[in-house]
């Protein structure tokens, strides 16, 4: 690639594009091309970034060298929280020399053990799971330990599984629930459900455990199991889930995804009800684009930059010979409050009449 004439069919220099892309001068991107000393590493990566965006090819001496394969293991793309998960790490382990090599499972497709055989095969440095079977309480974690003996690196997302050497890092669904319900009970609701996926992966059990105790600190419910209702972590799932949950008369509704919180409002849409004056609906993950559902969705927020960068720094410390952490880090949610959530149907009755005597 030219760095000094060549232009583009918009007419500026190929130089101009990369700098106003990645917020730098035209001479900075000039010592970037040219391999120049004196350039910080972040602002080396935001225009190599800026390359990649535009679509510029990298000049050769730009191009990363591999400094080894990092397996990259995620459950499925069709929930948009994994595909963030996805990208953030990719674009962490290439930042820092290694080649990620995404393994995407799906209903009939290849399962995670063909996966970790596979990758084997391919001699990789390590491997990072993202909420695979070490969520899963019913599955054997035979196949980490083996990893483990045989000296392959390994770290986990989302999940827990106690004996196996590795670091472990997930989002705290327990304060989670507690940051849902209080923001329910704020609001005036008193009937308040959680629509949860199966309860044999550690993150629901975390979930329900969290959202039991939130209504017994918040609204004083010592009797919590009928408000749980459990189906599948799909649309599908939470439109189920938050019609057993409506028919009980629950006004609020916290949901183990953001799938399922899009369910539950087509479910409350389906009966002409109104989200949020009738039902209020709370989502799980922050996934990209939810804020533009009709209504906006209000969810909590996973700290996916964060716990990518603990995910990727864990798992290249022990690449890098470190010891393994038997460790789990917790990181901390957030609320996100949008229109999915309002006053709930009582509160305002009591309010009106107040207000009229």
């Amino acid at each position: 690639m030219s760095v000094r004439t060549t232009t583009n069919t918009g007419g500026k220099t190929r130089l101009t594009d990369i700098a106003d892309q990645a917020g730098v001068s035209t001479a900075t991107v000039s010592r970037v091309l040219n391999g120049k000393v004196g350039v910080a590493s972040d602002t080396r990566q935001a225009v190599l970034a800026a390359l990649d965006v535009l679509g510029y090819e990298r000049p050769e001496k730009l191009r990363n060298r591999s400094a080894g394969l990092v397996g990259l293991v995620v459950p499925e793309l069709s929930n948009p929280v994994f595909p963030a998960f996805a990208q953030t790490i990719e674009g962490l382990l290439s930042q820092r020399g290694y080649t990620p090599l995404l393994c995407t499972q799906s209903p009939g497709g290849t399962t995670e053990d063909e996966y970790i055989e596979m990758l084997q095969e391919h001699s990789v440095d390590g491997i990072l799971f993202v909420a695979g079977l070490h969520a899963d309480t019913r599955a054997s974690h035979a196949r980490y330990e083996q990893l483990r003996a045989q000296g392959t690196p390994l770290t986990f997302v989302n999940g827990f599984a106690s004996g196996i050497e590795a670091p472990f890092i997930s989002c705290d669904d327990r304060a989670a629930m507690e940051l849902a319900v209080r923001h329910l009970v704020s609001l005036g609701h008193q009937r308040i459900g959680l629509a949860i996926g199966p309860s044999r992966f550690i993150t629901a059990q975390r979930k329900i455990e969290g959202f039991k105790e939130a209504l017994r600190t918040h609204l004083g419910q010592m009797s919590t199991d009928e408000h749980v209702a459990t189906s599948l972590f799909t649309v599908e799932g939470g439109q189920s889930a938050a019609n057993d949950l409506i028919d009980s008369g629950h006004t609020g509704i916290v949901c183990g995804s953001d799938l399922m919180a899009l369910g539950a409002v087509r479910a409350a849409h389906q009966r002409r009800l109104s989200v949020p004056d009738d039902i209020s609906v709370i989502g799980y993950d922050d996934s990209p684009l939810i804020g533009f559902t009709d209504p906006p969705l209000t969810t909590i927020r996973q700290p996916v930059s964060a716990m990518a960068h603990a995910a990727v720094s864990g798992l290249i410390a022990m690449i890098e010979g470190s010891p393994a952490p038997k460790s789990e880090l917790l990181f901390h949610p957030e609320l996100i409050v949008r229109n999915s959530t309002g006053t709930s149907p009582d509160a305002r009755i009591s309010a009106y009449q107040v207000v009229n005597g």
